[in-house]
Formats: structure tokens, C-alpha cells, sequence
């Protein structure tokens, strides 16, 4: 049986990296969190009505992510969403051009100027995020990051909004990018007023 006292310590650590969320913009100017929930939805929805997606792309835990706010961004939010993360895919992209592209190679494929790229990267190092980045923008798409781990990581330098957890621990940055997008959505429906 685990302590309360432990669970409490965890919970109230958790907490905390949430609350802590930093935000930049393009120029790595810090935004408020409000301004950086508004610019993502406005987007979204600049997006939509114009006939472009959302796209969201991440590694491990932060494909899970990607594809749960792929689904819910469509279903709840009646936006167009997907999540470059089809396992055969991958593994074609992933044996054929090398792990490295397997992102980059399908935002080159699918996406169009206008569209929306959320990349997610709990250390905002992996060189296949970057490169879906860096794919996203040569076709004048626009960009949200997810990051943790070191505040000086190269994804939180690519967003037009980037939101930055800073934590060490996979759980609490994929726990906190899980919840402000999720949030972000919620609040766009008109949360509390739908619950």
C-alpha cells in the first residue's frame, strides 16, 4: 500500500509543472497562457473554415496524445484532425527514409499552407518532431509545440505559440500537454457550461 502523504507529494508536484507552464511566441517573447489558448483556438478555427486541418504528430506517450486530440478535436470540436501515427506507416517511412522522416515525410504528403501542426515532445529534442516542423513551414503552415525537460530544448524555438513544462519527468510533461490541449478545446466548447 502506498503512503497518502507520497500520493500527495506526487499530486501536488504534478500540480505544480501545470500550473508552471511557460509560453512563447514566434520570436520567443513569453504570452500569457489566456493568449496562447486564444491564438491555438483562433487558428484551429481559421483553419477549419477555410478548408484546412489540424495535424498532430509525437513520439511514444506523445503519440497518444497526438491521436486523442486528433480524435477528440474532430468528434467534440467538429474540426478536421489527424495524427501522422498509423503504425504502418511508420514503420514503411521508418525503414524506407529512416526514422528521422517519418513525420516530415507524411506533413510533405498531406498537409497545405494554412494548415495547423501541433508537434509534442516531452524533451523537445527528437530530431522526427523538428523535422515535421521544419516540413510544416516550408508549405506556410502554422506551428504549436509541446515541450518539457531542458527550458532551452530546440522545439520550444520553432512554435508560433510554444508551451514549455518545466519538469524532468516524462509522466508530468505528458500529463500537463495532455491536459492544456484538452483544455484548450474544453474551454472553446464552453466549458464549464457543457459539462
Amino acid at each position: 500500500m502506498m503512503a497518502r502523504e507520497g500520493i500527495d507529494t506526487y499530486l501536488e508536484a504534478l500540480h505544480h509543472a501545470i500550473q508552471g507552464v511557460e509560453c512563447t511566441d514566434v520570436n520567443r517573447r513569453p504570452i500569457d497562457l489566456g493568449d496562447a489558448f486564444g491564438h491555438v483556438s483562433r487558428e484551429a478555427h481559421l483553419a477549419h473554415r477555410r478548408g484546412n486541418k489540424l495535424m498532430f504528430v509525437g513520439n511514444g506517450g506523445s503519440a497518444g496524445i497526438a491521436s486523442h486530440l486528433a480524435i477528440d478535436f474532430s468528434k467534440n470540436g467538429g474540426l478536421r484532425a489527424l495524427a501522422f501515427n498509423d503504425s504502418a506507416m511508420l514503420t514503411c517511412l521508418g525503414n524506407d527514409l529512416g526514422y528521422d522522416a517519418v513525420f516530415a515525410k507524411q506533413v510533405e504528403w498531406h498537409a497545405r499552407g494554412g494548415d495547423l501542426l501541433v508537434a509534442i515532445s516531452s524533451s523537445g529534442r527528437s530530431a522526427n518532431i523538428l523535422g515535421a516542423v521544419g516540413a510544416a513551414r516550408a508549405l506556410g503552415c502554422a506551428v504549436v509545440t509541446l515541450s518539457g525537460f531542458a527550458e532551452d530544448n530546440p522545439l520550444r524555438q520553432t512554435g508560433d505559440v510554444n508551451f514549455y513544462v518545466r519538469s524532468p519527468r516524462y509522466g508530468f510533461v505528458e500529463v500537463a500537454h495532455l491536459a492544456l490541449l484538452h483544455a484548450i478545446l474544453d474551454l472553446d466548447m464552453g466549458w464549464p457550461a457543457n459539462a
